[in-house]
């Protein structure tokens, strides 16, 4: 059962578990108002771009309207009919100033026309806008428009129906400041009192300037996007995106808005997404895309029409509630701060007197005094603490000692006590960094014992490793301070001498070594003659790494065995005579070819 006094102590901490459950709870309030404001920007968003499009709507019924106008004006079918665009018909002016009159009230008109149907859809009269100015094309500068679609899909439709076209970008040259922009044009039949059509009337809007007057009163951080029924994007934040189709590539809605797909694919009227639940698609904005039918024609066409806000925007307010949320956590942080440290001190003062023993615990100087005399958890634990330091003090000491033998035998022989190939190797490398090309260098000796196995199998394996320990010792004797002797396993030894300042330096030691295992070895009083052939590789010249050298005084050593004649051999002596005998080798090849030419030049003589 727990004292009072650690109770209390635990109902502190259990306080300041309250304080982070306040957090908790004001992040939740803070998450939970980012997603409402979210959700309300989505609201907003969508009718936003309802209002839009059924602004859009209305403009494009109000131009469909204005075709109309102009195509049942009574001058109309009778200039369509007898007009030919050079100003014979006294009508035409009349008609002409009407035309203009629209130009100059309608700033996103691009272009009106009538276009008779005869004549190859010759244009008769035709207004342009050239930057701020209305400029009425005449004469030979008006153009036949029979092959366009927007002529002779318009003659066939019955009188005060309206042809809408896609919108697309016009490429028809010398058409003034609607050269090049997006376009949607609307047309209609003109036709006569008894109902035959004589021409059509065609206005050209242009949609930029359209969208602009539409998005008057939608505030400024807002974005739109214009999709047609196939989904190439007609408008966007980004220009280079739009109209993909006339620059041979097709850019889709649906490509860069997955979530869009439905709209065109499912003819689902709406669709809303944010970065804040959908990150991977709506990337920092909040989006919202209706599908609207397009224009006033019958038919299935539509367009997709979307409007987009930073997300950063839509959670200003938010921000200000994390301010104040902030706040208020910091300030019970603080008090909760205070709390903690004035009841921690009672807590944690018997628990860093144990911590500090424990820290000191491998110290020689003197340990601290544990709370050995309380009766609560923290005395049973100092007295449980120091049983076991007692007992780990013991283990340790055993530990130590075992430890340094497993490195000991880790990095050395464990017959001759000699280092091992590691050891060497290591001892090697290290050597070769310190050494330079001018200044003294270093040297590596392939000690191979001659008649070591003969040994072994004549008088035993206990003979033959007091053989080895025997070995192992006159190397030792015989080489300077500075040098290491290793055995590399089996009868094999190798030495690494640094600071040689020449190669008779080398050359000298080697013949010491020679004459020390030349010498009897005398074990149970037999007396047995061991000898060695020695390999001698130099730094750098043998071989810039620890495996290069080694490799090359193992290949002199095998050199020297091979020739009784050879006590010793350097591995450069060892590459002279190899060239020498290749040059003999091929100084014999060519008496060869010269003898073997002789005589084949005696025999044909004696033929002939």
């Amino acid at each position: 059962m727990l004292r009072p006094g650690l109770t209390f102590k635990l109902t502190v901490l259990l306080a300041s578990i309250g304080i982070l459950a306040s957090g908790l709870t004001g992040y939740s309030t803070y998450r939970a108002n980012r997603t409402m404001l979210v959700q309300q920007a989505e609201r907003n968003l969508l009718t936003s771009t309802q209002v839009l499009s059924e602004r859009l709507s209305t403009e494009i019924a109000d131009s469909a309207a204005d075709v109309l106008v102009l195509a049942n004006l009574p001058l109309t079918p009778q200039v369509a009919r007898d007009g030919d665009g050079t100003g014979a018909n006294p009508g035409i002016e009349q008609l002409a100033q009407t035309f203009s009159g629209f130009m100059k009230f309608h700033p996103e008109y691009l272009q009106i026309r009538l276009i008779a149907k005869d004549n190859y859809g010759v244009e008769l009269i035709r207004y342009d806008r050239a930057g701020d100015q209305t400029v009425r094309v005449q004469g030979s500068a008006l153009q036949e428009k029979g092959v366009f679609p927007y002529v002779f899909d318009t003659l066939t439709l019955p009188p005060g129906h309206i042809y809408v076209s896609p919108i697309t970008v016009n490429h028809e040259l010398g058409a003034h400041s609607a050269e090049g922009r997006p376009t949607l044009r609307l047309a209609t039949p003109v036709a006569t009192a008894d109902g035959s059509v004589v021409g059509v009337v065609v206005i050209d809007v242009d949609l930029a300037s359209l969208l602009k007057f539409l998005q008057v009163d939608i505030p400024g951080n807002y974005q739109v996007y214009l999709a047609n029924e196939w989904g190439d994007l007609l408008i966007d934040p980004d220009p280079t995106q739009t109209f993909g189709f006339d620059k041979g590539r097709r850019i889709l809605m649906q490509d860069s808005f997955a979530a869009t797909r439905p709209l065109f694919e499912k003819g689902a009227p709406n669709v809303v997404l944010n970065g804040f639940d959908q990150p991977q698609q709506a990337a920092d904005h909040v989006y919202a895309f209706i599908r609207r039918p397009f224009g006033v024609s019958e038919g299935n066409r539509f367009v997709v029409l979307g409007l987009s806000v930073p997300l950063q925007d839509v959670l200003v307010d938010a921000k200000l509630l994390g301010s104040s949320i902030v706040r208020m956590v910091l300030i019970f942080s603080v008090l909760a701060i205070v709390l903690a440290i004035a009841f921690a001190r009672a807590l944690t003062q018997p628990l860093q007197i144990l911590a500090q023993a424990a820290m000191q615990f491998f110290s020689d100087g003197p340990q601290p005094r544990l709370p050995l005399g309380r009766t609560d958890e923290i005395g049973i634990l100092a007295r449980c603490f120091e049983r076991m330091r007692g007992e780990i003090k013991v283990q340790m000491a055993t530990l130590y000692d075992k430890q340094d033998e497993l490195v000991h035998l880790a990095s050395h022989d464990t017959l001759t006590n000699l280092p091992n190939r590691k050891l060497f190797m290591e001892r090697l490398d290290a050597a070769i960094g310190e050494t330079t090309v001018d200044g003294p260098q270093l040297a590596v000796l392939f000690v191979d014992l001659d008649r070591f196995k003969l040994i072994n199998d004549q008088f035993g394996h206990a003979v033959g490793d007091a053989v080895l320990v025997a070995v192992a010792r006159r190397l030792q004797h015989v080489l300077r301070s500075g040098d290491l002797v290793a055995r590399l396993g089996g009868d094999e030894f190798i030495v690494l001498m640094k600071g040689l300042q020449s190669n008779e330096a080398v050359l000298g030691i080697a013949a010491k070594i020679k004459r020390a295992l030349d010498e009897d070895i005398v074990v149970n009083d037999q007396h047995m003659k061991v000898g060695a052939s020695i390999g001698i590789s130099q730094y750098p010249q043998d071989g810039t790494c620890a495996e290069a050298l080694l490799s090359s005084a193992d290949a002199a050593m095998y050199a020297a065995k091979s020739d009784s004649h050879v006590v010793f051999l350097r591995y450069q002596d060892l590459l002279e005579s190899q060239r020498l005998r290749s040059m003999l080798s091929k100084v014999n090849e060519l008496e060869r070819d010269k003898s073997g030419d002789t005589e084949h030049a005696g025999g044909e003589v004696g033929g002939a």
